[in-house]
């Protein structure tokens, strides 16, 4: 009887003791808080790079959408728009030089398609004009890209492989 009285006190005090409780919670949330934070953080990245990924494809598309390479070839130059175009979409700017917008985007992992056939509509069918234009036809340009991302860390501990980011950007072809 004694033996019972004794533990009943040693529970009564652990129970009125409140020292240690911040420690107990603490290590009851930190496993579910350390990767839930890095998958915040690991998404915020992801996100990123897929929008640093569009506006390269929406600056390249409308590049190429203004680009006449017969106004450059009267003059006596020699320019490729799509080639530019996609050096805008990766670098940044026309000469394709210095680091990329996204570190690991190949140059190779970008189209950029100039008035391709099928692109080309016709403003006005059956009297119903369909778009705007001061011309019979209306073209399209189209910068189209993908990324692979490798970068996962922690989200690879829940079978999470590495995932392929896709984009595109139309414009329509103006030429001046």
């Amino acid at each position: 009887m004694a033996m019972i009285r004794t533990l009943f006190r040693y529970l009564d005090r652990f129970r009125r003791d409140h020292r240690g409780t911040a420690l107990v919670e603490t290590a009851l949330i930190l496993p579910l808080m350390v990767p839930l934070t890095a998958g915040v953080f690991e998404f915020g990245n992801l996100i990123h790079k897929k929008l640093l990924m569009e506006a390269g494809l929406s600056d390249g598309a409308r590049f190429a959408a203004r680009c006449n390479s017969q106004l450059y070839t009267k003059a006596g130059l020699t320019i490729n728009c799509a080639d530019t175009a996609t050096n805008i979409a990766v670098f940044g700017n026309a000469a394709g030089t210095g680091n990329a917008r996204i570190a690991g985007w190949p140059k190779a992992n970008v189209t950029v398609t100039i008035a391709a056939s099928g692109s080309c509509h016709d403003a006005v069918v059956a009297g119903v004009t369909l778009y705007r234009s001061t011309t019979s036809q209306v073209c399209i340009v189209r910068a189209a890209g993908t990324l692979d991302y490798n970068d996962i860390g922690m989200l690879s501990l829940l079978g999470i492989g590495p995932i392929t980011l896709s984009g595109f950007h139309e414009e329509r072809l103006i030429r001046f």
